[in-house]
């Protein structure tokens, strides 16, 4: 369980068409991420976007697209950032991944 203090954000910018050992990249990841204990991670898709491709991609009505932006997110320790990133390496391919230090403050329960 994630406690107050310093901790490292990680987020990871895919796109929905990409896949890992023929599933969606996103999925993948958030498996891995549930099963490494993980304190919690939430993906968000996009609307639109352009990668390093400088390619746009965006949702309308009549034209869905499988290669809009995904995003996972989790707030982690340094200590168990460090010894699941190889792994995020190997899953993500040509995704981008994003490490930024924060604080976390975790609500006293009542």
């Amino acid at each position: 369980m994630l406690t107050s203090g310093k901790a490292v954000k990680v987020t990871l910018y895919l796109s929905d068409g990409a896949k890992h050992h023929g599933v969606p990249v996103y999925t993948s990841v958030l498996d891995y991420l549930f099963h490494s204990g993980i304190a919690g991670a939430t993906v968000l898709k996009g609307v639109a976007g352009f990668g390093a491709k400088h390619r746009m991609h965006s949702a309308h009505l009549l034209d869905i697209s499988d290669h809009l932006p995904i995003k996972v997110e989790f707030i982690e320790t340094r200590e168990k950032v460090d010894a699941i990133l190889p792994e995020l390496q190997r899953r993500t391919g040509s995704g981008l991944i994003e490490l930024q230090e924060t604080t976390v403050v975790v609500p006293a329960k009542s």
